[in-house]
């Protein structure tokens, strides 16, 4: 199994990797929307949290050789359903034409109050 680890990715707060590598398969951790560096923002508007934990998410991908193109599986965590719309936006902008398999979870709560988590499934070439 490969450990993936990227500075410019929010660092694991508890004890999991942000993502493992094993067999062609490319297991990405759950993403919440916190900064690279650390900080906390969860009563910024929901789009933003969704972009920035896309964003979490696209970086460890990139940082195990992959592209959006090799993600297979999206999960995607919402805090209230009515986020589906908005989060759709910010998903299609991120990954243009590439429609990977994903499920949209709505939940009561997220870790320090944000909106939204997502964790995925990708092809892993290394």
């Amino acid at each position: 199994m490969n450990v993936i680890h990227t500075p410019t990715a929010a660092t694991p707060a508890g004890h999991y990797a942000q993502a493992i590598g094993h067999a062609g398969t490319l297991y990405i951790s759950g993403q919440l929307p916190v900064s690279a560096d650390g900080r906390h923002n969860p009563s910024a508007p929901f789009a933003e949290q969704a972009r920035l934990a896309l964003a979490n998410l696209l970086a460890i991908l990139t940082a195990a050789g992959g592209t959006p193109e090799d993600l297979v599986k999206v999960t995607v965590y919402v805090v209230g359903v009515q986020h589906w719309p908005a989060f759709d936006q910010v998903y299609a902008a991120a990954l243009g034409e590439h429609r990977p398999a994903r499920a949209v979870v709505p939940v009561p709560e997220l870790h320090h109050g944000y909106q939204v988590e997502i964790e995925a499934v990708a092809r892993y070439l290394a």
